[in-house]
């Protein structure tokens, strides 16, 4: 059985646990935070999530996760069988992490620790947003699903970045982001209401507190070194 490693506050672990829970396949969750001893003894960056397998096999990086439980376990496929097609959606997936996902994701030492994000963060931030914006509106179909008439693994991959844009982006820059998007936010709502987004939603909210806690540990030591 597959061991998925991590904590339910983070965008990538959830995204790799929806893959499994749309698969059904059996696993797993072991509780470790980012930065410990314990998660750079199974990865390499020390980042989560992390999978590991009962053959001892070790797999970090989401998007390398998702693609190697897919080609492990190709029932219920979640890319086309037309190469163009997969490459379509891979390339959504890409844009959304780097030009969407990453950007946000700047904000979050800044609003966990309760400082003030600098003006010219916010510019940067914006900017790269504004592209993001602009090839996704390009690339996404909602017909009804982001690549077309299939459900793939960028339905599951830009669901999980919208919640660091939505969270953090958004909030930061007073700017509705998804909205922007023609289609984004009406798939986004629906993609909420599945019963395995639910779950995960529930699962993340239980585990916020916990996660603010040890992030602000951590700040809190390293201002005393």
């Amino acid at each position: 059985m597959i061991t998925l490693h991590g904590f339910a506050a983070s965008n990538y672990y959830n995204l790799v646990k929806h893959v499994l829970l749309y698969k059904n396949l059996p696993f797993d969750e072991h509780l470790v935070y980012g930065g410990s001893e314990e998660l750079l003894e199974i990865s390499p960056a020390g980042k989560v999530p992390v999978i590991s397998t009962p053959e001892g096999f070790t797999l970090s990086e989401s998007s390398v996760i998702c693609d190697f439980i897919e080609e492990t376990h190709p029932e219920t496929p979640l890319y086309p069988e037309n190469a163009e097609e997969r490459a379509a959606v891979r390339q959504i997936m890409k844009i959304s992490e780097l030009y969407f996902e990453l950007p946000s994701r700047r904000f979050i030492p800044y609003v966990l620790s309760g400082a003030e994000v600098p003006e010219s963060i916010k510019v940067e931030v914006r900017q790269v947003l504004s592209l993001g914006v602009t090839a996704l509106s390009r690339l996404c179909k909602f017909s009804p699903w982001i690549a077309g008439e299939q459900f793939t693994m960028a339905d599951i991959y830009v669901y999980y970045v919208n919640t660091i844009v939505s969270n953090f982006g958004s909030s930061q820059l007073e700017w509705d982001v998804l909205a922007d998007i023609p289609g984004m936010k009406e798939w986004n709502d629906s993609m909420s209401q599945s019963d395995i987004a639910k779950s995960i939603e529930a699962d993340r909210l239980a585990n916020i507190p916990e996660f603010i806690q040890k992030v602000r540990a951590q700040i809190k030591a390293a201002h005393a070194k």
